[in-house]
């Protein structure tokens, strides 16, 4: 039956307690993660448009003027002439060329890792496991002996051999060979005459695409953003990456630093510099993230 005009309308229920404190829950986290990471990227955004005046005594979450903006610009990039930019082409090819190597070993020795069975094989899944786990900080002396030994220290080649040895790829890797593969496309394909290599080329290598674009991309930021192994390893300031930079950067702030005297950096600029670091890192994510969501995927149901 239709309900008449004389009807009241039923009263709502009022909300269940057990619902409403998920709904805060996930409020407060929300909240969280916007003081704790959004507001300090909002920050640093914004001081880049500002005077160091401005930066101090402004509202921080206040726009600067595109003038101020511009100034910053040319007082960063006139720092030891143009050195910045320097420092950016010098990690752009450390990571690059790193990121080619380790592409190279990591994939086909994951895929060894998770085909074939051979005397060693647990035991060097364990060591990969273990030097993946330890801090990357505890290997820099280590490193810095052995790339003294050969005589490359204050060379490229003592950045990128280190960086190309990435052991979370090839476990990584391993992974997504051993669980998201199916063998049997593998086995049809050597019974059809096909070598191993070339069912690594035409078969797996093809299926890999996530998983190679994964290994890239967190091999790439590694790279990118590693400090303290360039920071041993190079002594000039011309072969400095980007983070080192930045650092040298800081001291050459008077607020952190006041004997700096006339190659002075004010602190709106050091904020343009940070920006200028990790811009490449979101471009490279922007146009990967497809690749890396498919890839963190991959493995994560059985046939």
């Amino acid at each position: 039956m239709s309900r008449t005009h004389d009807e009241a309308p039923k009263p709502r229920r009022p909300r269940s307690p057990r619902r409403l404190v998920p709904r805060l829950l996930s409020g407060c986290v929300l909240a969280v993660f916007l003081v704790f990471f959004v507001l300090p990227v909002v920050w640093l955004l914004l001081a880049a448009t500002k005077t160091d005046q401005q930066l101090v005594h402004d509202n921080p979450l206040s726009f600067g003027s595109w003038h101020a903006f511009k100034a910053n610009w040319h007082a960063l990039t006139a720092f030891q002439d143009n050195a910045v930019m320097q420092w950016l082409g010098n990690s752009t090819l450390y990571a690059l060329i790193s990121l080619a190597i380790t592409l190279a070993v990591t994939i086909p020795a994951g895929y060894a890792l998770a085909m074939t069975e051979f005397r060693g094989r647990h035991t060097l899944l364990i060591a990969t496991l273990v030097v993946m786990l330890m801090p990357t900080a505890t290997l820099v002396v280590p490193l810095f002996l052995e790339i003294n030994a050969v005589h490359l220290i204050g060379t490229m080649w003592s950045i990128i051999l280190p960086y190309a040895f990435y052991p979370f790829g090839v476990y990584l890797t391993y992974i997504y060979f051993s669980t998201a593969v199916p063998k049997d496309l593998l086995a049809a394909a050597r019974i059809d005459g096909c070598s191993e290599f070339g069912v690594f080329r035409h078969i797996a290598l093809p299926l890999a695409t996530p998983v190679i674009a994964l290994v890239g991309f967190f091999s790439f930021v590694a790279n990118w953003t590693n400090y303290f192994l360039p920071y041993v390893m190079l002594p000039e300031s011309s072969q400095m990456p980007i983070q080192v930079g930045v650092g040298t950067l800081l001291s050459n702030v008077p607020s952190f630093n006041p004997a700096v005297g006339d190659l002075a950096i004010q602190r709106p600029q050091l904020a343009l510099a940070t920006l200028v670091a990790i811009t490449p890192v979101l471009v490279v994510f922007l146009f990967a993230q497809r690749f890396l969501v498919s890839g963190m995927l991959a493995g994560a149901t059985k046939e």
